[in-house]
């Protein structure tokens, strides 16, 4: 097995097992027995624990990340892809936390642990905002001055409304298909579109 396979089979072993049991009820061993690998193997690639929780982030936010990526691709408009990118972060993200079960209060309770760790991605999101807004721009779709500022208070936005989506308290039980049309507008007026055709 390779390095990058071994590793990354250590942090898979070790998700499913902070999901399981929690982070804190978890050990070094734990990780070492269940992925099949010896204590040595584990501590190779990872000094402690937390080395591993941040290596758990890490790889759910590659997931999140690589699926913005293929939204950031699509060939449709700028406007459909500022909305899809909106929902699509707070769905991952809402999935993430959902399948890490007993992780998901260590998210929340290490939030500046997380937040740490979630640096690079925030970044390479913000770029994906400028990326579409500057094509809208250029399209003519978009009434923007300033693009950097604008990805970065979308990007605020959305990480804003995270753990409300996540809990299901934002839009008090509207559908999402039914609140697509509400944000596309509320997203387009602060764009300077008019219309939503």
């Amino acid at each position: 097995m390779s390095i990058s396979k071994t590793r990354q089979k250590l942090v898979d072993v070790a998700r499913q097992l902070f999901a399981k049991k929690g982070l804190e009820n978890t050990t070094m061993n734990d990780i070492a027995l269940a992925s099949g690998k010896g204590r040595r193997t584990l501590y190779t690639y990872f000094k402690n624990k937390e080395d591993v929780y941040y290596a758990v982030i890490e790889s759910e936010l590659e997931r999140l990340s690589d699926r913005m990526d293929e939204v950031a691709s699509k060939k449709i408009r700028p406007q459909d892809k500022i909305i899809e990118l909106i929902y699509t972060h707070l769905d991952m993200i809402k999935e993430t936390v959902v399948r890490n079960g007993n992780l998901r209060a260590a998210f929340f309770r290490n939030i500046w642990m997380v937040e740490k760790v979630r640096k690079n991605f925030d970044e390479d999101e913000i770029d994906l905002f400028r990326k579409v807004y500057a094509e809208g721009k250029a399209d003519g779709e978009f009434d923007i001055e300033n693009i950097e500022l604008v990805a970065d208070i979308t990007h605020y936005c959305i990480k804003g409304l995270e753990v409300p989506y996540i809990y299901g308290r934002l839009g008090h039980g509207i559908t999402t298909e039914a609140s697509k049309p509400l944000v596309a507008k509320f997203v387009y007026g602060a764009l300077g579109k008019t219309s939503l055709k």
